[in-house]
């Protein structure tokens, strides 16, 4: 819910680079587990490949040669960062969904984990702009899910059959994942999904390194709600299906 610009000194700067350098590709970084105690879902660490996963689903391939073509519904383009040069990445529409193609910023916000909380995200808020089912933040560690722009002239999700808990599929690389969306960002930036989506994706969840820098690829169905928003399962089931149908399997 915030842009991702820290005023680093120049040494600070050399010191997380250093850091970053000795990590391994599959570094996750302080607080790689969810919280305990949330009432919420634990992560599925490999949706992909669990047994009883519908071998007719959609794959990566076939969803991004949905969206190779951008009819464009936003009034104009969003930046990925605060401090991108420019405003570079529109948001699409067909009949059924909406789409973008951006970079991954980290949300961590919501309920105080030991995966997110000030110590792990210089930019932590203790809230979401959608609430659980029991009235609470989202957990970010533990549930899937995307953040969208804040309404504003550019685009107004809303405006296209959108709302807190719509489902949404996310490609990045040969994966796909689905969650909601769960929180709200800038008006002005554009691609950024909780820890819980990275790690699923097999991102970098770290809120402060992690991330993905391009070719993320964000597919949220339109009129998709699910109830309750923090159920994995119900996300995972009905994106599926969605997912199944927008590449015209069903």
């Amino acid at each position: 819910m915030r842009t991702r610009m820290l005023a680093l000194t120049s040494a600070a700067c050399g010191a997380v680079l250093l850091a970053a350098a000795a990590l391994p590709a599959s570094a996750t970084g302080p607080g790689t587990g969810p919280g305990t105690g949330t009432g919420q879902e634990p992560p599925e660490a490999a949706e992909a490949t669990a047994p009883g996963v519908d071998e007719r689903e959609a794959t990566a391939a076939e969803l991004l040669a949905e969206v190779r073509a951008c009819a464009r519904i936003s009034k104009g383009a969003y930046r990925t960062d605060s401090g991108s040069a420019k405003a570079t990445v529109p948001v699409c529409g067909t009949t059924d969904a909406v789409f973008w193609t951006a970079d991954m910023d980290i949300d961590c916000d919501g309920r105080r984990t030991k995966a997110c909380n000030r110590k792990t995200d210089p930019y932590f808020l203790p809230e979401t702009a959608f609430q659980s089912s029991r009235g609470e933040p989202l957990d970010s560690a533990a549930l899937p899910y995307v953040v969208v722009p804040a309404p504003s002239k550019v685009w107004d999700y809303r405006k296209s059959g959108l709302s807190g808990g719509s489902v949404v599929a996310v490609v990045y690389r040969d994966r796909v994942r689905y969650g909601v969306i769960g929180d709200t960002g800038p008006t002005g930036i554009i691609g950024e999904a909780s820890y819980a989506m990275a790690k699923a994706l097999g991102i970098d969840p770290d809120p402060s390194t992690g991330g993905a820098g391009s070719d993320v690829t964000y597919i949220a169905f339109k009129n998709s709600r699910v109830s309750p928003i923090e159920s994995r399962a119900l996300a995972r089931s009905r994106g599926a299906a969605l997912a199944a149908e927008f590449v015209g399997r069903s």
